[in-house]
């Protein structure tokens, strides 16, 4: 059993680098894909080697998936605030410290996972349903004071209008019944938009620098603040529905003060992706809610986690956490030796063209499924792009899943 376990999760951790590494795909829809196929998996090895290879797997795609978002523009819903602040490094030849910046947070966050492991074991249950009665509410001013981040009148209209446009799409997405109809509306909204533009405006890549990992510091003032604002930022998306890591990076901003900088936001933006993760399998075993696909996949296999598969569980997070950051480290060194000596605008169509095959693989067999997803597709890239243009937070946009959970807890 014990060389089952360390095989499921040498696999999951190479899964999750090949996802995380490619555009377009959540490791959401590939725990789906594999507890459908669970039935097939079960007749050659058991639910705890599923367990630890999904657990693996997802936990390095969490390290992995800043590396696309920051090199090529085509980041998940996770990722997406990345493309700001990557993408500014990226023009100035600093890709490669955006990158490890985002593997610090995501480092930390083992500590930070483990630290509210015990709160979410024994408070959360307590707590959880008070919660959920006011889970519409929670959610609605979670909404409104995200809109109200916009620093101007004009553009807080224009956030709320993105909001509702997003929000409508993503009622009218969810309810098409197609196959996978988040990942054409997720896909286009931040993905296939801002490849688009690149393409138009014909963005060139400098030469990007790369150094020792001891030379890229930042100060120990600067973790403790963006440690900080994970901490207050980050449980609730573990449980929220509706919330993701984009969510509560914007909400953790507010707590890292005005003088904050780009190493700080990207170290943010790198724990709350991990612990969002880490804490989602947690929720499994306190409260019996999955707040992620992998987590979902988890609880279809074992419904009633023990405390002892709990513990495998944590230890596979922290071992699949510190090989993914090596792995991920390696990984975008070479990425930025190499990245100036290709054009990023026939690399934005080469990935745009994976991206719409993805979506028609996984989109129904029907003509009809395809062509519903491709309007979707189409729709949401619209949308995204109206919003760069008109320069409004993208984070706006995840609307499309916000409003349909509002909903759902209203009616």
């Amino acid at each position: 059993m014990l060389i089952e376990i360390i095989i499921a999760l040498l696999l999951g951790i190479t899964a999750g680098t090949i996802t995380g590494l490619i555009p377009g795909i959540h490791i959401n829809l590939i725990a789906i894909i594999l507890l459908s196929i669970s039935t097939t998996l079960l007749k050659i090895t058991s639910p705890l080697t599923l367990i630890i290879f999904i657990t693996s797997m997802a936990i390095t795609h969490t390290f992995l998936d800043f590396i696309p978002s920051i090199f090529l523009g085509a980041p998940d819903e996770d990722s997406v605030l990345s493309i700001l602040p990557g993408h500014q490094l990226l023009l100035k030849g600093r890709a490669y410290y955006a990158v490890v910046y985002t593997l610090y947070g995501s480092l930390a966050s083992l500590l930070i996972i483990l630290f509210f492991t015990p709160l979410f074991i024994y408070i959360l249950p307590i707590l959880y349903p008070y919660i959920q009665k006011i889970m519409w509410l929670i959610l609605i001013f979670v909404s409104v004071y995200l809109i109200s981040t916009e620093k101007q009148k004009n553009k807080i209209l224009w956030a709320f209008f993105i909001f509702l446009l997003a929000g409508f799409l993503g009622i009218a997405s969810l309810n098409m019944n197609i196959k996978e109809p988040l990942l054409p509306l997720l896909t286009g909204l931040f993905g296939a938009s801002n490849l688009l533009i690149s393409i138009k405006q014909k963005t060139k890549i400098p030469p990007q620098r790369t150094t020792k990992l001891t030379n890229i510091k930042i100060s120990k003032k600067s973790i403790a603040r963006a440690s900080f604002a994970t901490v207050i930022a980050s449980p609730f998306t573990a449980f929220l529905p509706g919330l993701g890591a984009s969510q509560a990076a914007l909400i953790g901003k507010q707590f890292l003060g005005k003088k904050s900088d780009q190493r700080q936001f990207l170290f943010l933006l790198g724990a709350i992706n991990t612990i969002v993760m880490g804490l989602s399998f947690i929720a499994i075993y306190s409260i019996q809610r999955t707040r992620t696909g992998a987590a979902v996949a988890i609880n279809q296999l074992i419904p009633n986690l023990t405390i002892s598969i709990l513990s495998l569980v944590i230890l596979t997070i922290f071992i699949s956490g510190i090989s993914s950051f090596f792995i991920a480290i390696t990984i975008s060194k070479q990425i930025a030796k190499n990245i100036h000596k290709i054009q990023y605008s026939k690399l934005s169509i080469i990935i745009l063209t994976i991206l719409l095959i993805i979506i028609l693989l996984f989109s129904d067999f029907t003509f009809q499924g395809k062509l519903l997803s491709l309007l979707i597709f189409l729709t949401s890239s619209t949308l995204g792009i109206f919003t760069i243009l008109i320069g409004i937070k993208r984070m706006h946009l995840m609307g499309c899943l916000l409003l349909p959970t509002i909903l759902f807890y209203i009616l």
